[in-house]
């Protein structure tokens, strides 16, 4: 066989080409700068050179592809969770592929799941709707974290933050649906959320602009007296796949911005880390004379680390030592204080990521306005506690350990250091926001490997399985915030730009662009896929999955009818490949309507939808799933229902007539 001169045979060039030449996209050393490759039209026994000509791809390109190219029927070994942003949901990946598998809806209704529509997931958005009653339809969804065993992802949960209303959900991973969403009502935002204890004992949440606990009004004049941050461990119940609010903790913090957690593991366990800015505890007025918010929180050369001894805030919880704040047990600051549950250390300014190594003896503090990754360590974290070795106290009277005391050393690394995750080799990784890069550094010595530019403004990074006790590292991908002339253009709105690169060779390859186009991405988690163990149909029939057991509306066939009862008319119905029973459905004007739907399929990917035209009906039922539809058949007339997923030769005629008869 003929060799290239780079050792590659031709034939498997002529292969691999060929994919791209359909359309495939890669990231290398192609056109830049907001080029666009042609269409090439048909290639038909075109050689390799003439294929790469016409794509405008060199051998670095192809290089990218071959990394990533993953073909049809071929699964991905990791799933990437990636926040959702604004779009309040979470969004499912392959990697190396970078296909999108899924998007989960969360905070937010999500259509094609008919999430949001039903009465279960109707019931779930509902539970965390604000006092005020104002319900809750949006979110900023920010860290997913996936449920640990002895600090490795086991597989089974995930758990995201709403940072605008301070608000938690639940994912199980059997199905990906969202089946909790609590609040706790004791603070009105959160950042530091949701990062777990090595066993998801806790799901940590951490509040970041300081407020009255409670939610109470106070005069913005007393932003040092009565404004107060809070983190809350919030207790999970494994059995019963649930976050528990009467089991759950709270610990008051000074009015800091406390911004990102980790929890330690192995040699840091029983401790978590949270960062903070605005120690200046500024609180803006430009309008009334005072400096922005922005300038009066930068002054200050550091601002401080917490670190919170959980497991002493469990003893301290158990000996009945809190008080009730919106239906939560609350650790006082003071209390926190006097038993030794929270010390501050000063660390660099405006710092966002706190990273705990993953033998769990290292915390790496990025802060956004120094050049430096700083390395903490809990031997000497643990040695100044014990010895009460204080640089000072806040304001607060909370003890400040000493910066030098504490520290292994600092690593130099560009401008605007963020978030760190680590690989299998001993090598961390940070994104740097104002440079546009990611730093390879090796942990060990603190010494810089190499950078590679990114596109444009990175935030968060991931690696896989990269905040676990055993990375494996060979790939990171930047999660940017900026796309300007990675893709065609969309109007002024741009997607953001999620880039995979292969972090084995040297230097670091960048593999591949993904447009994001739902929300402001900001955290993801990278996890082995053999670890998760999804179901493919809801057995027994009948499931509720908001419950995991069979509900008890559930509809068997044969058993389909419509029941009028005092508060309205029942319709017990079924659906099945090609058809609803009933499939008309006569009420009367006024009439509350309740449909129990049972999809008795059990072939995998069997779903079924079922929509009614002017009552915002609209669920999707999977197979063996049942769901309870409630609505009021206000207005006379003629009402099409029919099924929205297209299961069937014979899927246009799985349809029927809801009708409603006037009053008169």
């Amino acid at each position: 066989m003929h060799e290239s001169k780079s050792g590659r045979g031709a034939n498997g060039w002529a292969a691999l080409l060929l994919a791209l030449a359909l359309g495939f996209g890669v990231a290398g050393c192609g056109p830049q700068g907001g080029q666009e490759l042609q269409p090439s039209g048909s290639q038909n026994g075109a050689s390799t050179a003439e294929l790469m000509k016409q794509r405008g791809l060199s051998e670095a390109d192809v290089t990218a592809a071959l990394k990533t190219y993953t073909p049809t029927g071929v699964h991905d070994p990791y799933y990437i969770f990636a926040s959702g942003g604004h779009s309040g949901q979470v969004i499912v990946i392959g990697l190396p592929s970078m296909r999108i598998l899924k998007v989960i809806g969360v905070f937010t209704p999500e259509p094609w799941q008919g999430y949001g529509y039903g009465d279960q997931t109707e019931a779930v958005l509902g539970a965390s709707d604000a006092e005020n009653g104002v319900p809750l339809r949006w979110a900023d969804v920010h860290h997913p974290a996936l449920s640990e065993m002895a600090g490795d992802y086991d597989g089974k949960f995930l758990f995201v933050n709403d940072k605008a209303n301070a608000r938690l959900a639940v994912i199980d991973l059997e199905d990906f649906t969202t089946t909790q969403i609590v609040r706790s009502g004791l603070i009105k935002s959160d950042h530091g959320a949701t990062f777990v204890t090595p066993n998801t004992e806790y799901v940590i949440e951490t509040s970041q602009y300081a407020a009255p606990l409670g939610g109470t009004y106070v005069p913005i004049e007393q932003y040092n007296e009565k404004y107060r941050g809070a983190t809350i461990m919030w207790k999970f119940d494994r059995e019963k796949r649930r976050l528990v609010k009467e089991e759950s903790i709270a610990i008051e913090l000074p009015p800091y911005g406390q911004d990102l957690a980790d929890a330690g593991k192995l040699a840091s366990d029983g401790f978590y880390f949270v960062n903070s800015f605005n120690t200046e505890r500024a609180w803006g007025g430009s309008s009334e004379g005072n400096p922005p918010l922005e300038s009066g929180a930068s002054q200050n050369d550091m601002d401080f680390l917490h670190v919170i001894d959980w497991k002493k805030a469990e003893q301290v919880a158990a000996a009945g030592k809190t008080e009730m704040i919106s239906g939560m047990r609350v650790i006082s600051l003071q209390t926190a204080i006097d038993e030794g549950i929270l010390h501050l250390i000063p660390e660099p300014k405006s710092p966002h990521g706190v990273d705990v190594s993953p033998d769990g003896k290292d915390i790496v503090i990025a802060g956004k306005l120094d050049t430096h990754a700083t390395v903490y360590t809990i031997e000497k974290i643990k040695a100044a506690i014990a010895a009460k070795k204080y640089a000072g106290k806040d304001d607060y009277g909370v003890p400040i350990l000493p910066f030098e005391d504490t520290i292994r050393g600092q690593v130099e690394i560009g401008l605007g250091p963020l978030h760190t995750q680590y690989d299998d080799k001993g090598n961390a990784y940070t994104s740097i926001f104002l440079e546009s890069a990611v730093a390879k550094w090796n942990l060990a010595d603190l010494k810089l490997i190499s950078k590679i530019p990114v596109h444009y403004n990175v935030g968060h990074l991931t690696t896989p399985e990269g905040d676990t006790v055993s990375p494996d590292g060979g790939y990171v991908v930047a999660m940017n915030k900026w796309a300007i002339d990675r893709f065609q253009d969309v109007g002024p709105l741009l997607p953001q730009n999620f880039q995979l690169i292969d972090t084995n060779s040297e230097p670091m390859q960048l593999l591949y662009d993904l447009p994001i186009p739902n929300g402001e991405p900001h955290y993801s988690q990278t996890i082995k896929a053999d670890k998760v163990k999804a179901i493919s149909v809801y057995t027994p029939v009948g499931t509720d999955p908001t419950t995991r057991s069979v509900s008890p509306n559930a509809v068997e066939a044969g058993k389909e009818r419509v029941e009028r009862r005092p508060d309205g008319v029942h319709v017990f119905m079924t659906a099945v490949r090609s058809h609803f029973v009933p499939d008309v459905i006569r009420v009367k004007e006024g009439d509350t309507v309740h449909i129990h739907l049972t999809n008795t399929e059990q072939a995998k990917d069997a779903t079924h939808g079922f929509a009614i035209a002017d009552f915002n009906v609209n669920v999707s039922i999977e197979p063996g799933e049942h769901s309870d539809i409630t609505f009021v058949a206000s207005k006379p007339g003629v009402y099409p229902l029919y099924c929205t997923e297209f299961c069937s030769a014979l899927h246009l005629e799985m349809a029927g007539y809801l009708l409603v008869e006037p009053k008169s």
